[in-house]
């Protein structure tokens, strides 16, 4: 059986009992899994401004504008399935997540489930990946996507973040909280709620930017809503390049 049978046998059981612990609506054609640049622009904003002047978005706006650029990865080892997340990062397929998703798995053998689409679709390139900062920017052959372009600069400390991801196979579940912390130059401890299958996922700042990407909690079993993301500085050095290829 393909993995691409196999993941759709998963989601018929909605997907509940999967993972990311690596050794750690119905749509009835194609068209309705991709985005037009008016349904993208079209979200409005509320009216409250930092003094910059960018429009800030509240939690409602930020799911409803972003809820479809984040998608549901599924992997496989010969063995195992591991299910987390991801999300784009521009219009042409380029996209991020965890490395760890993908570690020890075969690229091309993987499956990219949109939200609200049921097809399945394949990494065809990966541009950059690393185990020390968890990450891997790769491509999918598919154009006119939603994304979440990347925030300029760093959260502080106390700042608002918005989570969108796949928890134990939860599709977008959206959950928010704050900055509570940086632990390292690029790891920043937040209270937004993430578990097994968020890993991957967005994490976005009231403007409407990607500030990190979700990655897992410091412990199993903590009452303390310890969680974790690597900041978005962890792919800019390697976005320009992949954009203009």
């Amino acid at each position: 059986m393909t993995i691409n049978k196999i993941i759709i046998a998963l989601l018929s059981i909605v997907c509940v009992h999967y993972s990311c612990a690596h050794k750690s609506g119905h749509d009835k054609n194609n068209h309705s899994c991709q985005f037009s640049n008016h349904e993208i622009k079209s979200v409005s904003t509320n009216t409250l401004n930092d003094h910059n002047g960018r429009n800030k978005l509240d939690g409602p706006r930020v799911f409803t504008k972003y809820n479809t650029a984040v998608f549901m990865i599924f992997t496989s080892d010969k063995y195992n399935i591991y299910q987390g997340s991801g999300f784009f990062i521009n219009p042409n397929g380029l996209a991020v997540s965890n490395y760890h998703i993908f570690k020890g798995t075969k690229i091309g053998k993987e499956g990219i489930k949109l939200a609200g689409c049921n097809k399945i679709h394949k990494v065809t390139e990966v541009i950059k990946s690393s185990e020390n900062e968890d990450f891997i920017l790769f491509r999918i052959n598919i154009s006119n996507t939603n994304f979440i372009p990347l925030a300029k600069h760093k959260p502080s400390v106390g700042e608002k973040v918005y989570a969108i991801g796949s928890p134990r196979g939860l599709e977008n579940t959206f959950s928010s909280g704050e900055v509570s912390q940086w632990r390292d130059k690029n790891l920043m401890q937040i209270s937004a709620l993430i578990d097994h299958g968020s890993s991957g996922g967005a994490l976005i700042n009231e403007y409407g930017e990607a500030v990190g990407i979700t990655s897992g909690s410091f412990a199993d079993g903590s009452q303390a809503n310890l969680n974790y993301a690597w900041s978005i500085d962890v792919i800019k050095p390697y976005v320009d390049a992949a954009t203009f290829k």
